[in-house]
């Protein structure tokens, strides 16, 4: 029944176009060009089907062509673009899940070659010693170059306790690695918690999931909790955090803000020119916040990182941003594929558009590398959006929504290396000190103290 679906509807296609023509050359003029260069192209892609087919060297099937057909049409546009097979549709639907057995890392296309963005802590990749930046030269036996993303996720992942073989070639160093790495069954715990004085929680989240804002806010209960009913300040830490679900990014912000935009969306139909706004219900607003964030915080995280900015309820403390501000539909087909398809940019509720720039932190400071063992800092990704290949512009003017005099991206503070007034690195010598650890968490944690105590001081001038 649908192959005879398909040839009607091509039938009807061809009787259509065939009508046009004999009715002369006034209402061929009104075909758009864009359609009469539609109709060439198909021409030209069935002349070139017929002509694999008869002489190709060995037998190849019509849906193997059009499968490959499709698949580099996808991949011709941009590099979050791509044609998903039935088996990649699912590993994509376990993806959100946060369960699935492979080695635990994020890769993305660079000038061809697969390249790791970030080790995700505790899986096979991380404790083997895999960086942000490797390139993966070849999975098996078999060399990357020019394979897809989802391909090559696809060839990573497998069943527990099974081995698998990476070679990579790091930057600055000579010659080739090899990795003989058993698969896992990866958990990704979305959201983690812990107090780091009395009275200032931290919150770090890994990935935007389906149960991240149950996550949090379970986190955020259980720090109270801790800290006797309340909280004095939050960290929030979105570093090497690649994004995940629009509609979790936009529940994170909820969670911190009372009122207001939170993000748009904006493309080219109507039902993609969405708008997504905060409540008042369940918001925690009474305590300070610092967002904590570097090369890889991408695409959700930077929509929550974005609203806190824009909305000044937090300071946002790190480095430039990855710069992914589009938005991927997932589209299903009849034969349980699916493509994945960018059809929006989004916005940051001033009309910022994060395309190919990323978010300026308020407070820019790099991180000093991380010490040896420590799980929570993988490393700070060496790749951004800009630097993929077919990649979205910026559109011009930052886009969106007209902006008031004071909705203007926030200058940037260079804080010293360290964290004191004076430029100093508190307790750097001690290699086992947060502050050697992590320089920007213990920025991030003065940053708190310091608007504690202005606060304490300008309420007690108030008359």
């Amino acid at each position: 029944m649908k192959s005879y679906r398909r040839w009607l509807a091509g039938a009807a296609m061809v009787t259509a176009v065939t009508g046009m023509l004999l009715l002369g050359g006034r209402l061929v003029g009104r075909v758009s060009a864009a359609a009469k260069d539609t109709y060439e192209n198909i021409e030209t892609f069935t002349n070139v089907l017929a002509m694999v087919q008869k002489n190709y060297v060995d037998e190849v099937t019509t849906k193997q062509l059009i499968d490959g057909a499709i698949t580099g049409m996808l991949n011709a546009l941009d590099p979050h673009s791509a044609y998903l097979t039935p088996d990649l549709y699912k590993e994509l639907q376990v993806d959100t899940r946060g369960s699935f057995g492979g080695l635990g890392i994020e890769i993305t296309l660079r000038n061809g070659l697969l390249t790791v963005v970030s080790p995700i802590e505790d899986t096979p990749a991380f404790r083997a010693g895999v960086k942000a930046g490797d390139q993966i030269i070849k999975i098996e036996d078999e060399f990357t170059k020019d394979m897809t993303l989802v391909e090559a996720v696809k060839r990573m992942r497998g069943p527990r306790g099974t081995k698998i073989h990476l070679t990579l070639r790091r930057e600055g160093t000579a010659g080739l690695t090899d990795y003989t790495l058993v698969r896992e069954v990866i958990k990704i715990q979305s959201v983690k918690s812990r107090t780091l004085e009395k009275g200032y929680g931290y919150v770090r989240i890994t990935q935007f999931q389906e149960r991240t804002d149950e996550d949090l806010d379970k986190a955020l209960k259980a720090l109270e909790k801790e800290n006797g009913g309340h909280l004095t300040g939050l960290v929030l830490d979105l570093r090497n955090d690649p994004g995940g679900l629009l509609t979790q990014a936009v529940r994170v912000s909820d969670a911190f803000l009372d009122s207001g935009l939170v993000v748009y969306t904006d493309g080219r139909l109507e039902n993609q020119k969405q708008k997504y706004y905060a409540h008042r219900q369940g918001s925690h607003t009474e305590f300070p916040m610092v967002v904590l964030v570097n090369g890889g915080t991408a695409s959700a995280s930077e929509i929550v990182a974005g609203a806190l900015q824009d909305h000044k309820r937090a300071l946002v403390l790190g480095e430039q941003t990855f710069g992914k501000g589009s938005v991927q539909t997932i589209l299903p087909l009849d034969d349980n594929a699916a493509l994945r398809l960018t059809t929006a940019r989004y916005y940051t509720p001033n009309g910022r558009s994060i395309q190919a720039m990323g978010i300026t932190p308020d407070v820019v400071m790099e991180n000093v590398p991380v010490a040896k063992g420590d799980a929570e800092h993988p490393g700070v990704p060496s790749v951004r959006e800009e630097n993929l290949p077919r990649h979205l512009d910026a559109p011009a003017g930052g886009g969106g929504a007209p902006k008031s005099k004071d909705d203007k991206q926030p200058r940037p503070i260079v804080a010293p290396q360290g964290g004191d007034e004076s430029g100093g690195t508190p307790d750097a010598t001690n290699p086992d000190s947060e502050a050697a650890k992590d320089p920007q968490l213990h920025r991030a944690l003065e940053l708190l103290k310091s608007w504690n105590v202005f606060k304490t001081v300008v309420a007690q001038r108030e008359p």
